[in-house]
């Protein structure tokens, strides 16, 4: 089981109590499944009301759409997951086309018109012999599945495509409840780094499900560094045929290494990428769990890989390579017309694989050594009244923001897109701490959280003595959840500004799915709690936890299972 140090106690003792507990004999000899009666759903929801009698989820219940409309997808979506359980085929009943079926033993969607729940907003309703589900949009409706599955200890995928004991259960009861519920922010966001080391589709996909379960809706894929590029780009193939290789990888950490200690390298090359079918693949997948896809186009800086296979977009013209160690590099995309060509062409297919409002364009580490050495980056400065390098990479990402807006696209980029100033419509990503996107809301700009003391996945959980290989830093699970991305003393103009938070997971010595997995959860449980709710106590969380973390592992462990 990958589950960090810092829970493992607790699981123990907790996963004791559900074996002992959870499974009894019905009158028929067969087997019906029964948890304990707490909510037993991350992020813990608004309002949740226990009743004062039993619903039973088996192989007969129906589900219903009310009207063949906007919630018809998701109630496909759930009867599949549920005929995969039950192994139970049967379809969706939709209600103008059977006026007279039978309301008992179902699960019906009700569309209705509650301003407070929003468009990601839901209630549930479990009567005796039914349970209603009413939302004003699309994604409250799945929203409110997420958390029946949860509720119901039932995953995506059935439960029953890695786990041979839930063939066995007839029937799941738990005690009856209702609830009521919609997200504290719009934007609930999660990072993937596959540049430092790649993750496939079928990985990808198990990773956007585990987003979904959690209620998080944006997935921030960073596709380009100085280790790679990971997107195919038609218009230049060498992007593909160089760029997404390097010809090997730094083995350790640099603080492995004495003073004066030559770099170690393990000699093997390293290559990949996405086709645009499968970014396609992937984008739709997204879409239908209500995920939004951002891809993050690095520049000017971190721009190594790219300019190994087009030198004659750098400041050297030539000497660069697709790196193999970590850090910032000094080379950048020179700053001037031919460059801006180069990467719009880039940016128009980009544009067409994601249909979601953000290009997230990096902007952050962008060292200016290059650029005060290079004479046409220096004559580009004084034609635009440039008094600095920094009033410099304003003018470059204002020159891109505008190609974008053009495509109907809004630009997110690190905090540094901050310095020598910012158009009013960019959005703020502030990682090295609160202050820039605290700054950028007092500006009237957009903001999202995602503080690198807080909220980078790619350090350690607990004691190095006792983890796998991180970058750096502590952020235990009890850090993530303690943190408010919008405390109420900034006053309601600039939280307004703020409009989510995401957690970051840089990949420099996470090398496969499995130690991605256990470096990621519990804690993304967390970052989905403080996105989704406002009322937050940390030790219920931890009692959630116990039956949510199974159910994780489950979900992701069927990778491992499947045939390559």
């Amino acid at each position: 089981m990958c589950i960090s140090n810092s829970i493992k106690p607790k699981l123990k003792m907790k996963k004791t109590l559900i074996i002992f507990t959870a499974v009894v004999f019905c009158a028929n000899g067969s087997f019906s499944k029964s948890i304990n009666t707490g909510s037993d759903i991350i992020p813990a929801p608004v309002e949740f009301h226990i009743c004062q009698y039993g619903f039973s989820l088996n192989a007969n219940t129906k589900v219903i759409a009310n009207i063949n409309s906007s919630e018809y997808s998701v109630a496909e979506y759930l009867n599949g997951i549920l005929c995969r359980f039950f192994k139970e085929d049967k379809p969706v009943i939709v209600k103008r086309d059977n006026p007279k079926y039978s309301l008992a033993n179902s699960i019906i969607f009700i569309l209705t018109s509650d301003k407070q729940l929003g468009r990601e907003g839901y209630e549930i309703d479990m009567k005796k012999d039914k349970i209603l589900i009413s939302a004003n949009d699309n994604p409250g409706f799945f929203y409110a599945v997420q958390s029946l599955m949860q509720y119901f200890s039932i995953t995506p995928n059935g439960n029953n495509e890695t786990k041979d004991e839930y063939k066995k259960y007839t029937q799941i009861t738990k005690t009856a409840c209702k609830i009521k519920d919609y997200p504290r922010f719009s934007y609930r966001g999660k990072h993937l780094d596959v540049c430092r080391h790649f993750f496939t589709v079928e990985e990808v996909k198990c990773y956007l499900d585990l987003m979904a379960y959690n209620k998080l809706n944006y997935f921030h894929w960073h596709l380009t560094d100085d280790q790679g590029w990971r997107i195919e780009i038609k218009k230049y193939p060498l992007l593909t045929q160089i760029s997404s290789c390097r010809e090997q990888t730094m083995i350790g950490h640099y603080r492995d290494y004495g003073k004066g200690e030559p770099l170690r390298f393990d000699g093997k090359r390293y290559c990949a990428y996405y086709t645009q079918e499968q970014i396609k693949e992937i984008v739709k997948y997204a879409a239908e769990r209500y995920i939004t896809v951002i891809p993050e186009i690095e520049m000017p800086g971190h721009a190594c890989a790219a300019l190994a296979a087009y030198p004659q977009f750098s400041c050297r013209r030539g000497g660069i390579k697709v790196e193999g160690t970590w850090g910032v590099f000094d080379d950048v995309f020179c700053c001037n017309d031919s460059t801006f060509s180069f990467i719009e062409g880039i940016l128009e297919e980009v544009c067409d694989l994601f249909p979601g409002k953000y290009i997230h364009i990096g902007g952050d580490e962008c060292p200016k050594t290059r650029w005060k050495e290079c004479p046409v980056c220096q004559k580009t400065k004084q034609e635009q009244g440039c008094k600095d390098e920094h009033e410099l990479q304003s003018y470059f990402v204002r020159t891109i923001e505008k190609f974008l807006n053009t495509k109907g696209k809004s630009i997110i980029g690190w905090e540094e897109i901050l310095e020598g100033g910012v158009t009013g419509t960019a959005t703020i990503m502030s990682w090295m701490g609160v202050n820039g996107g605290i700054t950028a809301a007092k500006m009237g700009n957009d903001a999202i959280m995602t503080p690198e003391n807080y909220l980078y996945f790619n350090w350690y959980q607990a004691d190095p003595k006792t983890e796998p290989l991180a970058f750096g830093g502590l952020t235990p699970l009890d850090k993530v959840y303690n943190f408010n991305p919008a405390p109420d003393s900034l006053g309601a103009e600039v939280q307004r500004h703020i409009i989510g938070v995401q957690a970051n997971t840089w990949t420099e010595y996470i090398t496969d799915f499995k130690n991605l997995m256990y470096m990621d959860y519990p804690r993304t449980a967390a970052l989905a709690e403080i996105a989704w709710s406002k009322n937050l106590d940390y030790t219920d969380f931890l009692e959630r936890l116990q039956h949510t973390t199974p159910l994780y592992q489950t979900m992701y462990g069927g990778i491992f299972s499947k045939k390559k």
